[in-house]
């Protein structure tokens, strides 16, 4: 995870500045920029591995940028905002955003979400099958059928935990710390994740995660 590169995008020089040297100490290779307008050359030059994203920011919003981010790299993305609402929130992780973080923060807690996300959106080493649902290698190839569905980092991360325990229960607790390495974080976040992976999942068949009211999850074969 050290020397693993980290691209933080964001306006405002009192937050990005420090952000930018705390990654740094923590032996991170880092770039900022105060805006999104680079953001494609960026992402094909210097290959983050992880974006730090605003979402209030001149010209593109962060939403539109991760939307790009998305399109052209594999890389995590981290959003950082001063917004509060739960629909910001929802917004950016139904989009694709891995975790979301709102200001202000400490900055102990952006470098534990920042290796949280890094080691998540690794490999997972899992292969696996559950009826016509084949987990490749890594998890980095799913495929449902003939059809390969395109999942993101953090999607395949549930999938693959969810698949070490076929047809058993796994609460949002286990997920969030397996799957983002803590529990100390809103389950809701487990919910907006679990039900874009269901929604990919079953456009190409019958539903195989099931919600086990009170108690969490379960991939199973369908009944």
């Amino acid at each position: 995870m050290a020397g693993s590169r980290i691209l933080v995008i964001e306006d405002s020089d009192a937050i990005r500045v420090p952000v930018l040297t705390a990654l740094h100490a923590q032996g991170f290779q880092v770039e900022g920029d105060a805006d999104g307008s680079r953001l494609e050359e960026r992402l094909n030059a210097f290959g983050p591995e992880l974006v730090v994203l605003d979402v209030m920011l001149p010209g593109r919003d962060g939403f539109t940028l991760l939307d790009v981010v998305r399109a052209q790299s594999d890389a995590g993305v981290l959003m950082l905002t001063a917004r509060d609402a739960t629909a910001d929130r929802v917004r950016g992780l139904s989009s694709g955003a891995d975790d979301y973080l709102v200001k202000p923060f400490q900055m102990a807690e952006l470098v534990a979400r920042v290796r949280a996300v890094l080691r998540r959106t690794g490999a997972a080493g899992v292969s696996t099958a559950v009826g016509d649902l084949v987990i490749g290698d890594d998890a980095a190839v799913v495929r449902r059928g003939d059809a390969e569905i395109d999942l993101t980092a953090t999607e395949r991360r549930i999938l693959a935990y969810l698949a070490t325990r076929p047809g058993r229960v796994v609460s949002k607790t286990q997920i969030l710390t397996h799957v983002w390495g803590y529990d100390g974080f809103d389950p809701n976040v487990v919910e907006v994740h679990v039900s874009s992976l269901r929604r990919k999942l079953e456009q190409h068949g019958p539903r195989l995660v099931h919600t086990v009211r009170s108690r969490g999850y379960r991939l199973s074969e369908p009944s």
